[in-house]
């Protein structure tokens, strides 16, 4: 029987012997996989580092971008505050042109009322005269206004087509 112990003690032995083999078989050794982890680490942030660079590019073509359109927006107020102070010239030039026209009337009614009683007053002639002129005048500086108005809306049309 001590045989029989030994035996089972070298079979115990040897089946310890080859469960430790077997284990270490089935891990991967550490070298490989380290090696591996770092190839990909270094996979990873050459990645992190195209994606900074990309971001940074889109960072700078929104900055850009958006100076272009507060530029755009700057000029198109300044634009629009042109156009408002030439909408009130042209508003105050027509103004004064039917003021003018609401004088002339009178001028022109009072000449007719003397004309019919008979009575020729140089001095309603002149007014009435005068007036008129002025009623002229007035007519040019409104027509002056919008002339000016159409020439600065195509002044850049004339440019593009150039």
């Amino acid at each position: 029987m001590s045989d029989l112990a030994e035996y089972e003690r070298r079979i115990s032995a040897a089946l310890e012997k080859i469960g430790a083999g077997v284990e270490a078989l089935s891990k991967p050794s550490a070298a490989p996989e380290t090696s591996g982890l770092e190839a990909e680490l270094a996979g990873l942030r050459a990645q992190l580092e195209d994606e900074k660079t990309a971001n940074a590019q889109l960072e700078e073509r929104i900055r850009t971008l958006k100076d272009r359109q507060d530029g755009e927006v700057a000029g198109q107020s300044e634009a629009l505050a042109a156009q408002a102070e030439k909408i009130s010239k042209i508003d105050k030039e027509l103004h004064h042109l039917r003021q003018v026209n609401g004088q002339l009337r009178d001028a022109v009614a009072k000449l007719r009322e003397a004309n019919a009683e008979g009575l020729a007053e140089p001095h309603l002639i002149n007014k009435a005269m005068l007036t008129e002129l002025e009623a002229l005048r007035a007519v040019q500086a409104a027509d002056a206004a919008e002339v000016d108005v159409i020439l600065d809306e195509l002044a850049p049309l004339m440019k593009e087509g150039a």
